[in-house]
């Protein structure tokens, strides 16, 4: 176990310098963009071991894989549980009830349960808006590939702005895969581009926070504005695949 502590610590120590440093090549303080260890995949002990190596912040794919870690973890009462990948609307009451953020609402039906049961918990859920900026069918969120068609976004998001037991703090979206971290730079540009263009539509939304960048382009991320960076397989190691977490 203190092999995996010490090549983790290690790891997300270098991640965090890299983030440092794309934040100073673009002018922003480090201080601005908070790392997510994402332990999706991964066993309880890996998800261990990352906090004892001194991660903070862990993110999951996965409500119920998500959920065994947090009951099994919840002695580790400084760490926060991000909620990072799609949420079935049956899971609604799970990732309400657990997860301390989501960086992954992608629709008015799932912010309207997920109020429904913040409010049954007396709890409110800090949450991002995920957005399909790249058009791909495979992936969530609302569509905003194409920015002729940005008019038609406020109305929905503005609603959701009204639920009691959200709080709605910034955008989230996931490029489409490229071998070249730069081929995501567009992407990350254009999402802060949206974030603005929402932030005037709506000017009682504080859209502060951009959650982009993985294991293969955060730097990239960090450099174009990102706030959250979301890091795996880089800081934790492979993933551990099974009928459960698939």
């Amino acid at each position: 176990m203190n092999e995996l502590v010490n090549s983790i610590r290690e790891r997300y120590l270098g991640a965090l310098d890299k983030i440092a440093s794309a934040a100073k090549r673009s002018g922003r303080s480090p201080e601005a963009v908070k790392l997510v260890v994402v332990t999706k995949a991964q066993p309880v002990q890996t998800a261990r071991a990352a906090i004892e190596a001194g991660v903070r912040i862990l993110g999951e794919n996965y409500a119920e894989e998500g959920v065994t870690k947090i009951q099994s973890l919840s002695n580790f009462s400084a760490v926060e549980w991000h909620m990072i990948g799609h949420v079935q609307s049956r899971k609604a009451q799970s990732v309400a009830a657990n997860f301390n953020f989501m960086h992954s609402l992608d629709s008015l039906k799932l912010a309207r349960r997920l109020d429904r049961f913040c409010a049954d918990a007396g709890r409110v859920l800090p949450v991002l808006l995920e957005f399909n900026v790249g058009g791909e069918e495979s992936k969530g969120g609302w569509e905003a590939s194409d920015e002729a068609r940005w008019a038609m976004l406020p109305g929905e998001v503005a609603e959701i702005f009204s639920l009691a037991n959200l709080r709605v703090c910034g955008l989230m979206a996931m490029p489409p895969l490229g071998g070249d971290a730069n081929a995501s730079r567009p992407y990350f540009q254009k999402l802060r581009r949206l974030r603005d263009y929402l932030a005037l539509q709506i000017p009682q939304a504080g859209l502060n926070e951009l959650s982009m960048g993985t294991s293969s382009d955060y730097e990239v991320a960090v450099e174009e504005g990102a706030t959250y960076v979301r890091v795996g397989a880089a800081i934790v190691g492979a993933r551990h695949y099974t009928t459960e977490n698939a």
